[in-house]
């Protein structure tokens, strides 16, 4: 539905969705002892590469391209297998998402399983591809919304977008995309507002880079990770926890120094993402309006929020946060809007406050996409889309999921939590550890009993400071100096202005590595390794994940932002203007994708760490055990292709063929061969070599 037809269903689908939250609630609140399972999320960039002209242009085939990779799959019966990967649709028709078929479990080994998983997905994503495409895992491609940057070409702009630099053909052609494009837009009066400070050099002219397009935001690809909790409680807990560790690991990803093709500023995509999809009106963001409210729409349209709906987090969801009011007004200090109305109908049906809140907070937030004929018609009792559609596109550093629907034969779906904050990486090897390190995070916490927790106006500064040009060593961050909560014998319904709760600004390596009382995060991950006997084939390589994430965090190992920024500024087309031209942007995608594939070495990026180099694979290579013909042929053709000299009459067939070789060498020294003519030992190692 367009905009003009969302608005009069709109307070029916927020409605609605309260009743849809309540159902699942009431459903699944008591489920409890599930164990671990966990995923990542990885967002690829399909680019054409015109070799002759040195250009590069996104390819607009996402969707063609993840329907033949997912039939593939299909056909490999791959589908609920370990060895299995899903591609999804993405919000750019040049991207596509890859997952793993099954969640992995929660063994030490499994963290083994995730890099490998990685590499499959990249191995078969190039099995479709023609050699003239490639899909690095960058953030954003450099040249979006220069001139023409796409193929096929197509004119900028379009009913959706209105953009004065991209064109509505980027846009994946479901529905759903140009729908939230244009409802966005319309909702807020204007298209959207992005601007990002440029990197200033000699010759830059300009103050900002300017853009005006969804895309700009949505177009960026990430890394994420989500986790399944034992129960609720467990998920609430890790979404407070990990949500102070949303700006550090958005810092140490850091992988975007380049939009609009200009170096800017800041080194990661967050902001840029904040603006793109930002649907609030004058009024709501704070500026003169003489607009009167539409009670239609959640706060009339008009209502003070103090941030767009892709930000840092606004309120903790845990009882931990919450304990007495007094604990509640230290932690939660920043503005966290909610609909009154829904927090007291959650409370009064046996939700427990702050998890009412948390939900009244989402749903302050009109609901951007409505499908005719999915609106009244859908039972509040099985469905959970009208809730989903408000919780899917509030998109928070933290994502709270609750399980969704059981559906026949499917699997059990339990309490997750979802972590959004880190940058894709350019190797697997990068976006495995990280995603090991995140998981081994979760399980330091509930092993040890740890608390993260910092007021939440510290977390927000860190999220400004992660922005800025390699924060991982000039920024200090905000953290917890006492991670032990109080003394080991009070409960955690504690005073919030005791020594435990303090924190003080740290560097990227003392969050690591540990200052003072605090022992480091990386320590922390050693000290639970050590307390569960992790086995020694896992232990080497999580070791190399843990190492390689200590060096990048004290600088011996750079971030990929910074990688990026020296490269375009040591290329001999560069003129010192802050402009990536299609030439320097040529060989930084080509660079990228052959670190990606491990063809080219970065030792600034990953140190001794040698990345396999990858081969187009389409699926596992079977075990055939059925007699063939063909086979038997074959063989008996090559065994006759090695038969020599030395095979002849009184011969012994099963000499080692070290051994034929010097009976060749002496008969020859009785029957040479003329100078100029090759030997019958050279005529054999020839065929040998062969």
């Amino acid at each position: 539905l367009s905009w003009k037809d969302t608005v009069p269903q709109s307070r029916y689908i927020r409605e609605a969705g309260v009743r849809q939250f309540l159902s699942t609630y009431r459903r699944v609140k008591d489920i409890e002892n599930d164990r671990l399972f966990y995923g990542d999320e990885i967002e690829y960039s399909l680019v054409k590469v015109d070799e002759q002209k040195r250009e590069v242009r996104i390819s607009l085939r996402g969707g063609e391209v993840m329907e033949e990779l997912n039939r593939r799959e299909t056909d490999a019966d791959n589908r609920n297998s370990y060895g299995g990967c899903t591609w999804h649709q993405e919000y750019g028709s040049w991207m596509l998402e890859g997952t793993p078929a099954m969640p992995f479990g929660g063994y030490t080994s499994s963290l083994l399983q995730v890099e490998h998983s990685m590499r499959l997905r990249r191995a078969r994503l190039y099995t479709v591809l023609p050699e003239d495409e490639i899909a690095p895992t960058m953030v954003i491609f450099p040249l979006m919304g220069v001139g023409d940057f796409v193929h096929p070409p197509a004119a900028p702009g379009g009913p959706a977008s209105l953009s004065d630099s991209v064109p509505d053909s980027c846009i994946n052609p479901h529905p759903r995309f140009a729908t939230l494009t244009a409802n966005i837009r319309e909702r807020r009066g204007s298209k959207v507002d992005i601007r990002v400070p440029l990197f200033k050099d000699e010759h830059t002219e300009g103050e900002e880079v300017l853009m005006d397009c969804m895309a700009f935001g949505m177009g960026c690809c990430c890394l994420q990770v989500t986790f399944q909790g034992s129960d609720v409680d467990e998920s609430r807990y890790l979404y407070d926890q990990l949500a102070t560790l949303a700006p550090v690991m958005l810092a140490l990803t850091a992988a975007s120094p380049i939009f609009k093709g200009k170096l800017v500023d800041t080194d990661v995509r967050w902001q840029v993402i904040s603006s793109a999809v930002d649907d609030r009106t004058p009024a709501e963001r704070g500026e003169k309006s003489s607009a009167t409210a539409d009670d239609r729409c959640a706060g009339g349209a008009v209502s003070r929020l103090s941030k767009s709906r892709y930000d840092s987090v606004s309120m903790y969801i845990s009882d931990t946060a919450h304990a007495t009011d007094e604990v509640s007004a230290y932690y939660n200090d920043v503005p966290c809007e909610n609909d009154e109305k829904v927090q007291a109908d959650l409370i009064k049906e046996g939700i427990a406050k702050p998890l009412a809140r948390h939900v009244a907070h989402l749903f302050v937030r009109d609901p951007l996409v409505a499908f005719e004929g999915a609106i009244e018609e859908l039972d509040d009792e099985t469905s959970t889309e009208h809730f989903e559609s408000l919780n899917s596109t509030n998109w928070q550093s933290m994502r709270w999921k609750p399980p969704p629907p059981q559906t026949k034969c499917g699997p059990h779906i339990g309490w997750r939590t979802e972590f959004r904050s880190m940058e894709v990486q350019l190797t697997d090897f990068e976006n495995a550890a990280f995603t090991a390190f995140v998981v081994l995070v979760t399980r330091v916490l509930l092993v040890f009993d740890l608390e993260f927790l910092m007021p939440l106006s510290k977390v927000d500064e860190n999220m400004k400071r992660a922005h800025k040009i390699n924060a991982v060593n000039t920024s200090k961050f905000w953290f917890r100096k006492h991670v032990v909560p109080g003394d080991q014998n009070e409960s955690k319904a504690r005073p919030s202005r005791t020594e435990s709760d303090e924190c003080e600004e740290m560097s990227m390596a003392e969050i690591m590595n540990g200052k003072g009382s605090f022992p480091g995060l990386l320590p922390l991950c050693y000290a639970y390794l050590d307390h569960i006997k992790c086995d020694d084939t896992s232990m080497i390589r999580i070791r190399e994940y843990l190492t390689f994430i200590q060096k990048r965090s004290t600088g011996d190992l750079v971030t990929p932002a910074t990688w990026m920024r020296r490269f375009v500024t040591s290329h001999p087309e560069y003129k010192r203007d802050s402009v990536v031209s299609q030439g320097i942007a040529f060989d930084l995608l080509h660079a990228c994708n052959k670190i990606g594939l491990g063809h080219r070495a970065e030792p600034s990026l990953l140190g001794e760490v040698v990345i396999a180099p990858i081969s187009k694979v389409a699926n596992d290579t079977h075990l055939h055990s059925a007699a063939s013909e063909e086979a038997r042929v074959k063989l008996l053709d090559q065994i006759k292709r090695r038969a020599t000299l030395a095979d002849g009459p009184g011969s012994a067939p099963s000499a080692p063929l070290r051994k034929r070789i010097v009976h060749v060498t002496r008969a020859e020294r009785q029957h040479s061969d003329p100078l100029d003519a090759p030997s019958s030992y050279q005529r054999l190692r020839a065929q040998l070599l062969q």
